[in-house]
């Protein structure tokens, strides 16, 4: 079930009602109504791997008690590890097996070896990646004593299977969603009235931004062979809008939703491409999935307290992991070993916490250097968005030699595809209204919100209606 789809325009209110007006009694049925609304959610997309959720949770579960409950260092390493190694077994065998499968025959085929790899013919269970960081590092927190093992099973099931965030994020700490699910909600108008915007605001994004950019972008990377210099310059661009209205666009709806039902979920975005160096974009992109890297893998490793190797080796390990885990593919390791090396520069110069600050832009020098400083961060955020669009790094780099090295400068694909000027347009009246409201958490509250939400869904009807492209991006993730 898609956010953008009618179905769940029709499952969203049916639940909202049961849950403020039939279920509302007790946190206790207000939970187990959620949980109902999740497993169904969830099922709408493939119920077969329903039990891939379910054992995943009465897993950490059960082990994040024994953990709790164990007297000797043994015995919580053993339900540690059980816990962790189940874990990662289930996301290695759907999600990377085809792949090492594949890469290792492709290898020994190299060095003159017969190679005929047995793979698995099974889709990928959507929204795996994000359940299976719940639980690790619900898991990992109890280990470390930072928090208690949860022994109310509904309470845990929530946290883990909460419909909103299912599927893509953002990736919740059981510190932050724990404690609200643990308790009775009392309904808010201003909360709820504050979620409808944040649904509007994020199915702009994806309708009306992503969506139409989806279609340009696919048609030039599927033949960028035959693009020019200036076209393959669009494609670029037009790509870092499609995956930013698409993923911010589902956190937004994510994030709304889970307004209506009196729950605050960790916000995923902060206006990304304002940053004024790379460091400062991944504080800003995807920042459930960057914190959690951090506080789970890299200061593990280190940090950055260690000494100049120790530096280097914990910047890839962590931009690479993250590239890993967005995909099996050879592209989705290149994107993230391109922006440690974007990374390095900035951590080894102790520059890297530099710009904490909310962009401003004024009428001086010092606001040309900001300017120039966002405007280059884009431009190699969009060089690195190439790998993960592409399919082979073959492609890729095909794709930038051309984009560079062709020359041709002229409106070849802006005068052969229609609406491409209106377009560029719509992508510069977006990215106003963005920076007119870098400092909200979406652009439709405040003064005049109900003109905005009318044009809002004025837009969302128009595009939607001859929009072809439906799914979310991240679901393959």
């Amino acid at each position: 079930m898609f956010f953008n789809s009618i179905a769940f325009a029709i499952f969203l209110p049916i639940v909202f009602f049961l849950y403020w007006f039939v279920f509302n009694k007790t946190k206790s049925t207000q939970n187990a109504l959620l949980i109902i609304a999740s497993y169904y959610f969830y099922s709408c997309w493939d119920w077969r791997f329903l039990f891939l959720l379910v054992f995943s949770t009465f897993l950490d579960y059960f082990t994040g008690i024994q953990i709790e409950k164990s007297e000797s260092e043994r015995k919580r390493k053993f339900w540690f590890w059980l816990s962790i190694s189940v874990n990662l077994g289930f996301l290695g065998v759907f999600k990377y097996y085809n792949f090492f499968a594949a890469s290792f025959a492709e290898l020994f085929t190299s060095l003159g070896f017969k190679a005929s790899p047995i793979l698995l013919n099974v889709i990928l269970p959507v929204g795996i990646s994000f359940y299976t960081f719940h639980g690790l590092s619900y898991v990992i927190d109890i280990y470390y004593k930072r928090i208690k093992a949860e022994y109310n099973f509904i309470d845990y099931s929530l946290f883990v299977s909460y419909f909103p965030l299912l599927v893509a994020g953002p990736i919740e700490r059981a510190t932050h969603l724990l404690p609200q699910v643990k308790v009775k909600r009392e309904f808010d108008f201003e909360k709820a009235k504050e979620g409808v915007c944040q649904i509007i605001w994020g199915l702009v994004k994806k309708v009306v931004i992503a969506d139409t950019c989806a279609t340009y972008a696919n048609a030039i990377f599927d033949h960028y062979q035959s693009m020019n210099s200036f076209s393959l310059i669009l494609g670029a661009i037009y790509f870092a809008f499609q995956i930013y209205g698409d993923f911010s666009g589902y956190s937004d709806i994510a994030l709304g939703t889970s307004k209506l039902f009196g729950l605050d979920l960790l916000r995923n975005f902060n206006y990304p491409y304002f940053s004024r160096d790379i460091a400062e974009f991944w504080r800003r992109w995807h920042i459930s999935l960057s914190s959690w890297f951090r506080d789970y893998l890299y200061i593990p490793l280190g940090g950055s307290k260690g000494g100049l190797w120790m530096k280097i080796r914990n910047t890839f390990i962590i931009f690479v992991v993250s590239g890993f885990w967005h995909g099996a593919n050879w592209t989705y390791i290149a994107w993230g070993f391109i922006n440690a090396v974007y990374f390095l520069p900035l951590l080894l110069s102790k520059k890297n916490r530099n710009n904490m600050d909310t962009v401003e832009l004024k009428w001086n020098f010092d606001s040309v250097k900001v300017a120039l400083s966002i405007l280059s961060t884009f431009i190699i955020t969009c060089i690195a968005w190439v790998f993960f669009r592409a399919k082979t790094i073959t492609d890729a780099l095909l794709y930038l030699k051309r984009m560079v090295l062709n020359g041709d400068f002229n409106f070849q694909y802006l005068d052969n595809e229609r609406y491409n000027y209106e377009l560029i347009l719509l992508i510069g009246v977006f990215t106003i209204v963005e920076w007119n409201c870098r400092t909200k958490t979406e652009p439709l509250s405040g003064r005049r919100n109900i003109l905005k939400i009318a044009l809002a869904i004025l837009a969302i009807m128009a595009f939607g209606t001859f929009s072809d492209y439906k799914e979310f991006i991240y679901f393959q993730f």
